[in-house]
Order: C-alpha cells, then sequence, then structure tokens
C-alpha cells in the first residue's frame, strides 16, 4: 500500500528538490527586483525575468527593441547588480522571452 504524503509535510520539508526550486524561485525574484530598481522607469516594465547563472547575469526582456535599450546600459547594470548583491558578475546576456499571452477566454 502507498504511503500518501500530505501537501503541508511535502512544503514544510527541510529537503529535497522542492526546497531547492523554492530557494531558486526567491533568488531569482530577488534579481529581478534588483535589475528593475537599477534601471529608469520606462525600461523596468520591459524586464520579465532575470536571474545569475555561473556568474552570468542573464536578463529576459518583452522586446526586441527594450532589449538593444537595454543593451546599451549593461556594463552599469552588471556593476550595480554585482555591488548590490555582493556577487561576482562576469557578463550580461540580455534576451527576448516570450510574454504570456493575455486571459482570451470568452465570457458569457
Amino acid at each position: 500500500m502507498k504511503k500518501y504524503i500530505k501537501i503541508n509535510e511535502l512544503l514544510e520539508s527541510s529537503s529535497g528538490r522542492l526546497k531547492s526550486l523554492q530557494t531558486r524561485r526567491r533568488e531569482r525574484s530577488e534579481v529581478l527586483s534588483q535589475v528593475r530598481a537599477a534601471l529608469p522607469p520606462e525600461l523596468q516594465g520591459s524586464v520579465v525575468t532575470a536571474g545569475i547563472e555561473e556568474g552570468r547575469l542573464i536578463v529576459g526582456v518583452s522586446g526586441g527593441a527594450w532589449a538593444s535599450r537595454l543593451r546599451y546600459r549593461a556594463k552599469a547594470l552588471r556593476e550595480h547588480i554585482a555591488g548590490t548583491l555582493g556577487q561576482e558578475i562576469h557578463s550580461v546576456r540580455i534576451k527576448v522571452v516570450q510574454t504570456p499571452a493575455p486571459d482570451t477566454a470568452v465570457r458569457h
């Protein structure tokens, strides 16, 4: 017979893959917040994702024009984020990412 685990026990467990995913999500959320805060208001909304992987700051933006504008600020952004988060960042990668489509469901 299978032993079932309550969802709250799974969420509270101090080990395992779920804990690792939660930690990674929190870290990426912090990086995203810091990247947006380091940019002028007209660029903040275009940043969809951000994270640091193997010393590289990876920033996902919602369009090619935004990516181009952000590339001009890559060096200053790298230095700011490295100083703010206390991590060594040796490069920045700006990429265009797909944004979720708005809810298109028909409502009656």
